[in-house]
């Protein structure tokens, strides 16, 4: 995952920010430096173990398994796209199709949960679930 990478990057580079502040002796503007460098480290450390975490539960999805209710792991083709239950990554692109990325305690998620091909939804509207890949 980039986005993993990418935390990890800044991790490294604020690491090495706050061994150089540690050299220097400016006073309160190296003590206020120092903290701000320790806050931004805090919240790169919470992203890192958040992406981290993510990408275990991800690992959990077997493509292989086919479902015939909604549940952790489906792909569902409903009248208003495409929903994947699984992370709450928010909509993606795959290929032309977008696709939500959602979790089974969102709402959406709620009012789908244990539902199958041909059953409906009331949600801002009706969804019709047209079939589970």
């Amino acid at each position: 995952m980039g986005r993993i990478h990418r935390i990890q990057v800044q991790f490294d580079e604020l690491q090495k920010s706050l061994t150089n502040e540690t050299k220097s002796s400016a006073g309160d503007k190296h003590e206020t430096g120092r903290a701000m460098a320790q806050l931004e480290q805090e919240k790169l450390s919470k992203s890192l173990n958040q992406m981290t975490l993510l990408r275990s539960a991800l690992a959990k999805v077997n493509p292989e398994d086919e479902h015939s209710i909604i549940q952790y792991g489906s792909l569902v083709k409903s009248s208003r796209g495409y929903f994947f239950f699984s992370v709450g990554l928010g909509q993606i692109d795959v290929g032309s199709e977008t696709v939500f990325c959602l979790t089974a305690t969102s709402p959406m998620g709620q009012q789908l949960l244990g539902k199958s091909k041909g059953d409906s939804v009331q949600m801002s509207g009706q969804i019709e679930i047209l079939d589970l890949i």
